[in-house]
């Protein structure tokens, strides 16, 4: 019994050098055990909430550690500010407690992750010398940030009242399908069905477990298949690549961020689901879309919404005439590159998409945008403009990401194309597989569905398990984070 506790005990504990990912074997137990013991607390939403709270609150500590102590603190000043402007009856008053949650807020966030991004700007100004300071970034801060200072932030605006439950509160904070990832979840939106009667119907379990299959998928095997055995290669070292080979890293890496980004989001609303918790949708075949607006739309739908609603209309939106509408989308956007990381790259990523939409704006007023053939070279166009754009999003520098444009333009070499095939054949086969089913129809998703929730349990229960063995023949390094982790 001891020799058992003995290796138990080290994997319940925090590992730095392996935190708990969705894809991880340890998560698969973690999860089969929570669901064992979730029916006998699921008929009472006390004990449901208590124990989901309990739950997301190891969850965190297993994927970061103390910094778990961070997220309560983060939701108890923020549940403790809310109440103060839902109670304070002047406008001076309201505004005096935002300005201590933004003060908060912001000052965690941007400690945490733009401290060193500060000192190496002003050593690049200056000429100094000032030393990076030795901070550890926790795990999904950005997320659960901006989804406790969405609680404020409807208060002020009068479109929330405060919860009486810090409990309930801190269980919204923390649960954890989404936390370290996403969807932003808004208060309002969650709240309401932590007292809910919980009732879970065969299609609810059909989908979440499609949802769950393709995430699983998608991340396990095309996202860190592509990641390790062609993607990282080119943008270590595109001088070493053929323009032809660098332009197929790009769109490799097109299709890995998205598998990675929405395959964990698939996850977290398919996890949710099973224990009867709705989160909102985060993707809607970005790939489609027809402009740049049309992209944002489909694209981390609860940060683009987030931004929306809390900077780009505050600031005016397109209330105050074209001109302030153009400065307020690039505000956005050169802010909302900023959200993703204390680099350069990632603003003039943003910076693009804000000029993006700009033209975008401009183009869609014109009778010619509205025509299916021109919709049709749309599609094509703006997914092109987002492959460029994530080069620079992906790129460890500008020097690194105008290096991969420039093999692109003057070293094509498309003559290398069947060698490149040859050798990297399951990295081609994977970006066709991930394109074309990316762009089926929507149709084909729901007979996925309904096929899946004609079977009988058994055969689902064995559908999961190939799902899972299918990953672990997938499998062939270290199991990759997922890249929004770092944000």
């Amino acid at each position: 019994m001891r020799h058992i506790l003995a290796n138990i005990l080290p994997a319940l504990n925090y590992d730095p050098a392996n935190p708990l990912l969705f894809s991880s074997s340890f998560f698969l137990f973690f999860f089969i055990a929570i669901m064992l013991f979730y029916p006998l607390v699921a008929g009472c939403a006390k004990s449901r909430t208590w124990y989901l709270l309990l739950v997301s609150l190891y969850f965190y500590f297993k994927t970061s550690g103390l910094f778990v102590i961070l997220l309560l603190v983060t939701a108890a000043i923020n549940f403790a500010l809310g109440r103060a402007i839902f109670n304070s009856h002047s406008r001076k008053g309201k505004r005096g407690w935002l300005l201590l949650s933004l003060f908060w807020n912001l000052g965690s966030l941007g400690y945490f992750k733009y401290t060193n991004f500060i000192l190496e700007t002003i050593n690049q100004l200056s000429g100094g010398a000032l030393p990076a300071m030795d901070i550890i970034l926790p795990v999904g801060i950005s997320f659960f940030t901006f989804q406790t200072w969405s609680y404020t932030l409807d208060i002020y605006y009068g479109k929330l009242e405060p919860i009486h439950s810090f409990k309930d509160f801190a269980f919204f904070v923390s649960f954890f399908p989404q936390l370290v990832a996403g969807p932003i979840v808004r208060a309002s939106y969650f709240i309401p069905q932590i007292h809910k009667k919980l009732h879970l119907d065969n299609e609810t379990i059909s989908r979440a477990l499609v949802l769950i299959f393709a995430g699983l998928l998608k991340k396990g095997v095309i996202a860190d298949y592509l990641s390790i055995n062609f993607v990282d290669r080119i943008f270590d070292n595109p001088s070493l690549f053929s323009g032809m080979e660098n332009l197929f890293g790009v769109y490799a890496y097109a299709l890995q961020i998205y598998c990675d980004f929405s395959g964990y989001s698939d996850i977290a609303i398919g996890l949710a689901a099973l224990m009867g918790f709705n989160l909102p949708i985060n993707f809607n075949s970005p790939y489609k879309a027809t402009s740049i607006t049309d992209f944002w739309r489909r694209w981390h739908i609860s940060l683009s919404t987030w931004l929306r609603d809390y900077l780009y209309i505050p600031l005016g939106g397109n209330r105050l005439g074209k001109a302030r509408q153009h400065l307020n989308l690039m505000a956005t956007m050169l802010l909302g590159g900023l959200w993703h990381g204390a680099s350069w790259n990632f603003v003039f990523w943003g910076g693009l998409h804000g000029a993006a939409l700009v033209l975008d704006k401009l183009w869609l007023n014109t009778r010619f945008a509205q025509y299916k053939v021109v919709k049709f070279f749309s599609v094509i166009i703006t997914f092109h403009f987002v492959c460029f754009s994530w080069i620079f999003f992906r790129s460890r520098s500008f020097a690194n990401s105008w290096e991969i444009i420039g093999r692109i333009s003057s070293s094509f070499n498309a003559g290398l194309f069947s060698q490149w095939l040859a050798e990297y054949n399951v990295v081609a086969f994977l970006i066709v597989l991930g394109f074309l089913t990316h762009w089926q129809p929507d149709s084909w998703e729901k007979r996925y569905q309904d096929f899946l929730q004609k079977l009988p349990l058994p055969l689902q229960s064995l559908a999961l398990a190939l799902v899972i063995w299918i990953l672990f023949q997938a499998h062939s390094a270290d199991i990759q984070p997922f890249i929004y982790f770092q944000f």
